[in-house]
């Protein structure tokens, strides 16, 4: 199922990753058949553009902004020091020197936006790739969902397809999915199409027993899914019980009520404002006894701190009690 609560205006259109973020103009030369393509020494690479700090940071705020303005998807209360990694990891992989070089295909290249937000974006996930973090959402699920009627979890900012579905295997074993929604929101229509068009390979799934049981799975993870074009994706019963949707957390209101609110993978890229922001809005979209899995300890610079209890001794999994 899939529904769209909020879509920034002219966002990028759907293209493959990473497409079409070249090398800067002119810095290519062209490789004559038969001969060798010469490899750049990194060290010298270094030594010819080392950037200016005050130049880089006011490029980097410039393109914050431009992202913003151009396309509606808004970093600039994010952790500078996590933007700036993972900008020069993307720079790095497409051979550009500056951050002002970057911003240029941005603004005129949707392919290079889709990229861009796939880079500052939360890292895709793969199945129970964090035994001890799932581990820990059953333990908590098997307390906060049986009390409500019809009980919902929102993964916040969810970290693709195979979160969603760590989480669902779960609580399928508990008997506990049949009458529970599970909302899963993206931040892009790029991810939302990504997510909804997932599969496994066949040869993964090996790996995904043993994480599966080092879980607390005790049953054949196999038996979620089904074999379509040679590869693995859910089984109908367990794919209806996920919503995906495309929900910007930086700008949308809550937008129902939740038992289960889960996210840990985005939050530690949020600057000190827009944590506090998020908080709030989970805040809001949480039951009284629900449960909020986040990143990090709460700690009394956190506004609503007094109205949660922690759920398990030292790990950032809290209960509201009012």
């Amino acid at each position: 199922m899939v529904t769209s609560m909020a879509r920034p205006a002219g966002g990028p259109a759907d293209v493959p990753p990473d497409a079409s973020i070249g090398a800067p103009m002119g810095t290519q030369t062209a490789t004559q058949p038969g001969t060798r393509e010469s490899t750049p020494d990194p060290r010298f690479e270094e030594r010819r553009h080392v950037p200016d700090p005050e130049v880089e940071t006011l490029e980097l705020s410039l393109l914050l902004e431009a992202v913003a303005q151009r396309y509606g998807f808004d970093f600039r209360s994010h952790e500078r020091s996590a933007v700036k990694r993972k900008l020069h990891g993307l720079m790095a992989r497409r051979g550009l020197r500056t951050i002002s070089q970057l911003q240029d295909r941005v603004l005129h290249d949707a392919a290079a936006a889709s990229a861009l937000l796939r880079a500052l974006g939360v890292a895709p996930a793969s199945m129970f790739d964090d035994p001890d973090e799932a581990a820990q959402l059953l333990a908590v699920a098997e307390q906060c969902l049986p009390g409500a009627p019809l009980p919902k979890v929102w993964l916040a900012d969810c970290a693709g397809a195979e979160q969603a579905w760590t989480a669902a295997v779960l609580l399928a074993e508990r008997q506990l999915l049949w009458r529970t929604e599970i909302y899963a929101t993206v931040p892009s229509d790029d991810l939302l199409e990504e997510a909804l068009g997932a599969s496994i390979p066949l040869d993964r799934m090996g790996d995904y027993q043993r994480s599966y049981e080092r879980a607390g799975g005790s049953g054949r993870l196999s038996e979620y899914f089904h074999l379509e074009a040679g590869r693995m994706v859910p089984v109908p019963q367990l794919k209806s019980r996920i919503t995906w949707a495309q929900y910007n957390l930086v700008t949308d209101a809550s937008f129902n009520e939740f038992q289960l609110i889960v996210c840990r993978r985005a939050l530690p890229d949020f600057g000190p404002l827009l944590r506090r922001r998020v908080l709030h809005l989970f805040h809001d979209s949480l039951a009284v006894l629900g449960v909020l899995g986040i990143d990090r300890e709460l700690d009394d610079g956190d506004r609503a701190a007094g109205n949660y209890c922690q759920v398990i001794a030292g790990q950032s999994w809290y209960k509201r009690l009012a």
